[in-house]
This record gives C-alpha cells, structure tokens and sequence, in this order.
C-alpha cells in the first residue's frame, strides 16, 4: 500500500507542496526522493549564572534579522555567551532535499554529505533543505542575512528527498540510522509519514538509544497522527503562528507535542537567496536548532550515559502556555536555565 510521505513545506511564497512516494513498490524504493559516538562533557565549560531573553535584537547585525519573529517569539537569549560562544561542538543532521553549502550564510556550515537519491547532486535543487539549514544554523554576526537558532552547530547534509520533494519511508529510516553512525546529536526530520512504519520506529528507537534526538514535524492539518513525529522516542513538534495558533493536531491525550514558529519563516534559499516558508518544517528546525544550544552545554545528570534525554526534559519542562490549547511553546531562555541549573543549583529562572 503506498505511504504518505510529506516534506512538511506548506507554503513557499503562494505556492503549496505536497508530495507523495510508495514504499516497497520496487528495489530501489530505498533510494528516495525530500554506533554515534556521543562527545563527552566534563562540565568545565564557563556559563553565566542564568540566561535572561532580550526583544530588541542586541548583538546581532545580520541584515535582516529584523524579519524573524521566531527569535523573539522563543525567547532565544542572543546576548547571551552561550548563544554566541557554547562549549561543545553539537553535529545536527538535516533529512531532507539536501543543503546548498556554499551559500553566503551556510559558509562552513556542512561538515558531511551524504546522497542517498536518485538525483545526482547532493546540494538542494528544491530549495527545502536549504531554508530549514540557514534556521537551525545560519552564521550570526556576519553582517548577512539571518542568525541561525544554533550558529556555531555543524550541519550533517543527509539528502532524502529528491529534487522534486520525493521521499521514500525506508530511506528516511536508513538515513537516520546513517546520521547516528556518522556523529549526529541532533537529527531534524521536516518530514510527515502517514502510516507507522516498523523499520522507521525501530530507526528512531536506535538514534534514541545511542544518545541522538530525533526532532520531527507534526502535521498542523490533520488529525491523524505522523510519523516519525508520534514515535514515544522522537520529539514532535507542531507549528504556531504570529498570533499563537495552531492547527489541527492528533488528540493530544495520546502524543506529546510542544510548538514552535512556523508561520512566515524568513531563511536562506539557494544560490545566496532569501525568502519566506510557513509550516511544520520551520517549527521542526527551530526546536532542532534549541535542542543543539541545549546539547552543547548539557550534562549527563542521571548517569545513564546520554544527554538526549536531559535535553529533551528541560526543553518540554520549560515550554510555555499558549491560550487556548494545551500545547506548550518552547522557551529557549528557561530551557538553557533548567540546564544551567542541573550544572549549577540555584540558577534556574524564567
């Protein structure tokens, strides 16, 4: 039976995607279209006694950072040391049409590639990839562009979604798995499957089990639940807009969400440019983006030999109420204290 797979890009400009691939209709259905090793931490790295979120874009002079309301909106603490120097170098994987590394604002950025399509580029042609990288990663204070949510993380270019958007289900598990084997600590899949897949929930269970977050887009239009986002071990993340709605989200009562902006989106495209997207996709990479902030400074405070679970915790410990829903948006600001806080006691403040 075919399976639903969507690169969660609802809207580029006025025009909508949506994509479909069938799973298992041929050999090469694993070739799609859009043991880790975890870095220890010795909890040396200098970090203030708390974090406190400015409004007024302090420290940053990007050209346009002006346009992104979702740092504002998450409450990203740019003044703060830990925003513009963390500790730990944190690798986020990007699953998706792939990434155009030599973009002005991506420089540096794309540390690994990996193409696992039928296209013969691994940079983006569709122009997905591309966007959801300058969000999580986007060089800040270069006098460019936009400040990505985590600048000082590496992106892991992992090439899903073919240059038309085209995604097989298999594919995307493999290439979790290959994120995981390859250093990611982040793991950003912009990406809704209609059916639960076994090979993807035992990818995402594996990325679990070796130290990895899996951070995954809920469908903001259906009721029916998504995957890999409703997996118990991935992170699912839903969209919310300027005025702080949200669409339709499976009953919440059955899986756990938190919400990020995803509404008029402002990032990089390809070939050095700039434009606006809306949908899950940039929800899912701003939360990407917070959970490598959080990733380079977290401890392992359970000593059960991972962080993802420590970083996962602050991040649903510290969202906040949204009227009218019982969906929590993420605080970047509260969730960087709860981490402070299990370094340092004492510390935690909203």
């Amino acid at each position: 039976m075919p399976v639903l797979v969507t690169l969660c890009l609802l809207c580029v400009g006025q025009t909508f995607i949506k994509v479909e691939a069938s799973h298992g209709e041929k050999n090469k259905s694993n070739i799609s279209t859009v043991g880790t090793s975890i870095v220890e931490r010795d909890g040396s790295v200098p970090y203030p006694s708390r974090v406190v979120a400015h409004s007024d874009g302090i420290g940053l002079n990007d050209s346009d950072c002006e346009r992104q309301w979702a740092l504002q909106a998450m409450k990203l603490p740019i003044d703060s040391d830990l925003y513009q120097n963390p500790g730990n170098q944190v690798q986020v994987a990007v699953l998706d049409s792939g990434i155009d590394s030599s973009h002005e604002d991506l420089q540096g950025k794309v540390v690994m590639e990996i193409n696992l399509t039928d296209s013969p580029y691994v940079t983006d042609i569709n122009g997905h990839g591309t966007h959801i990288a300058g969000i999580i990663a986007a060089n800040s204070n270069n006098g460019l562009g936009i400040a990505g949510i985590a600048p000082f993380s590496q992106l892991i270019n992992i090439k899903v979604a073919d240059d038309s958007g085209k995604v097989y289900a298999k594919t995307l598990a493999e290439c979790i798995v290959r994120a995981v084997q390859n250093g990611a600590d982040v793991i950003n899949a912009s990406i809704e499957i209609q059916e639960p897949i076994p090979e993807l929930e035992n990818a995402v269970n594996y990325a679990w089990g070796k130290g990895v977050l899996v951070v995954a887009a809920a469908s903001n239009h259906s009721v029916n639940p998504v995957y890999p986002a409703c997996f118990s071990n991935c992170l699912a993340v839903a969209a919310i807009d300027q005025l702080g709605k949200i669409g339709s989200l499976p009953h919440t009562k059955d899986y756990k969400y938190v919400a990020a902006p995803g509404d008029s989106i402002y990032s990089t495209r390809p070939n050095n440019q700039y434009g606006y997207m809306s949908g899950s996709s940039c929800a899912t990479a701003h939360l990407s983006g917070l959970a490598a902030l959080l990733f380079s400074i977290a401890v392992d405070a359970n000593g059960n030999g991972k962080i993802n679970d420590d970083v996962r915790a602050a991040i649903e410990a510290a969202a906040s109420d949204v009227a009218g829903s019982d969906i929590k948006l993420i605080n970047a600001a509260s969730a960087l204290n709860r981490i402070i806080n299990i370094r340092r006691p004492g510390s935690l403040s909203r």
